[in-house]
């Protein structure tokens, strides 16, 4: 049964989409766990890092951009101390002896300390200064005579390879007697400076602390995208399952995602369940409608043509005027219900969409013209007065069914003819251009259409007590009839009508125009 109702309403092929649709949702939230966090542990990483160089700059009084994570300590350890060199280096020129004074070392060893240096200084052959705290003989060893080492300014240094790495920095001097002087900035460059373990550290939690909460976040996102729809589907089901199609499934359909997709799909399901459950209950009501009055509409042309039959085979029709009268009025019931049985073969077409056209090329003054001959005979003999008026060239054509149209004119006609309430009826056709179109109107001078019922007569089965009233007969169905043809001929009907005066019906076909080509276009 389930299988039925999705082919009925055309829903197939949603297990594959639904499956698509999981593995596009699991791709996504492999991207989230994956891509996020990386994104935001980049961030993170980038403010900490910027954050902690302006730090490290502002605390060492650094001009000079630092990378503190490129691993080139050499760099970052020989910038620490750039500015503390430059000093002793002026001190030197200036004041040498300076250097002989324990005191004034001190200072500067302290300065040096807090930059994660040290100081030495030579006399001679003698080291009259050492600025750590413990004797550290293999140092010395490894330290360059005087006038041996080719360092700058700033930039000079001298990596030492031992068991442990120093950035030495050599400022070579003569003291004011004339003795040698050697002044040695150290740096030891074996592990990073406290600021980069500190980041380092800083930067390993908030990663941590990224990851557990963008894994929170999507797995709380997953459970509330996945479960809280499915609870409301399960509730939808269980509504339909007990005959309930009035309820809204209340879902927000806009995520775009699989299960957005199936509650949209589950809701046209059940908008389209009612759609159809109430236009079979409007079906039901129209064909026992149509029932009622074809069975009225049969009932009074057959009664009619009983008695007339009774009366003949009575002798009531004694003379051959009268005989001919009752033969004729048997033969006029015959085909109103000829009519009326054919009106509803055609309106069983048209329920199934089946309806046979033959188009063809028609001339609109010359078909028109003789519809008119044709209907004109039988309006007379009721003593209805037809006018036929055509304002189209001669040569005008359009493309359309004979047959069907000639159907279209009748019912008109036999509509108008139903409700005329004068004692001399008035049907006038007029046949206008109007552009690429011409427009037939249909006028009457019967009772006219109340304002609110005009927009509805084309419906099936619509009657009013002013303009189609069942006393009247007739399937309730010839304009409806109507309108489907001219629609199905491209075209538009509707009416205008006004209340004791009369309706008019008016409806447009479009004119066939052959396309001419040029000699040019057809050689070219």
């Amino acid at each position: 049964m389930t299988d039925y109702i999705r082919r009925r309403l055309g829903f197939t092929g949603g297990k594959d989409r639904v499956a698509m649709k999981i593995k596009t949702r699991l791709g996504i939230a492999f991207l989230t766990i994956t891509l996020v966090p990386m994104f935001l542990i980049y961030l993170a990483f980038s403010v900490l890092t910027n954050y902690q160089i302006r730090a490290f700059r502002e605390s060492h009084g650094l001009t000079e951009p630092v990378d503190l994570l490129s691993g080139n300590t050499i760099q970052i350890f020989n910038r620490l101390t750039q500015s503390n060199q430059k000093a002793i280096q002026e001190k030197l020129e200036k004041d040498p002896d300076r250097f002989a004074d324990p005191e004034y070392l001190d200072s500067i060893n302290q300065e040096l300390n807090a930059k994660y240096a040290y100081l030495i200084v030579r006399r001679g052959d003698q080291f009259i200064y050492s600025g750590i705290t413990q004797e550290n003989s293999d140092i010395y060893r490894h330290l360059s005579n005087y006038d041996e080492s080719d360092t700058t300014l700033l930039e000079g240094g001298i990596y030492l390879d031992g068991e442990t790495q120093h950035l030495i920095k050599q400022l070579d001097f003569k003291y004011s007697d004339g003795v040698k002087g050697t002044v040695f900035i150290i740096s030891s460059i074996d592990d990073f400076v406290p600021e980069v373990k500190s980041m380092f550290v800083e930067i390993l939690i908030s990663g941590i602390m990224i990851l557990m909460f963008t894994g929170i976040m999507l797995t709380g996102w997953v459970y509330k995208s996945l479960l809280a729809p499915l609870n409301k589907l399960q509730l939808a089901t269980n509504e339909i399952k007990n005959g309930n199609l009035d309820f809204t499934l209340d879902v927000d359909m806009d995520n775009g995602d699989e299960i957005s997709q199936l509650c949209q799909d589950f809701e046209e399901m059940r908008m389209r369940l009612k759609e159809s459950t109430e236009e079979k209950v409007q079906y039901d009501k129209e064909s026992k409608e149509l029932i009622s009055n074809i069975s009225h509409d049969l009932k009074t042309p057959i009664t009619a043509i009983k008695g007339y039959v009774e009366g003949i085979l009575d002798g009531v029709a004694s003379s051959p005027e009268k005989l001919d009268k009752y033969i004729r009025t048997i033969y006029n019931k015959a085909n109103d219900m000829d009519r009326l049985i054919d009106e509803l073969t055609f309106y069983s077409k048209i329920d199934t969409n089946k309806i046979p056209y033959t188009f063809s090329k028609i001339n609109v003054a010359n078909y028109f013209r003789d519809c008119v001959e044709e209907v004109g005979l039988e309006l007379d003999s009721n003593n209805i007065e037809l006018g036929y008026f055509n304002y189209v060239d001669e040569d005008v054509v359009v493309i359309a069914d004979a047959e069907q149209m000639k159907r279209v004119v009748n019912n008109v006609i036999s509509n108008s003819v139903k409700y005329l309430d004068k004692k001399r009826g008035i049907i006038n056709i007029r046949i206008k251009d109007v552009g690429d179109f011409i427009q037939v109107e249909i006028e009457d001078n019967g009772r006219g259409i109340g304002a609110k019922d005009l927009p509805n007569i084309f419906d099936r089965f619509y009657r009013t007590d002013s303009s189609r009233n069942s006393s009247k007969g007739g399937s309730g169905i010839g304009l409806s009839i109507v309108r489907k043809i001219i629609e199905d001929h491209g075209g538009k009907i509707w009416a205008t009508s006004k209340e004791g005066i009369g309706t008019e019906i008016h409806f447009v076909l479009r004119k066939y125009q052959e396309v001419i080509h040029d000699e040019e276009d057809l050689d070219y």
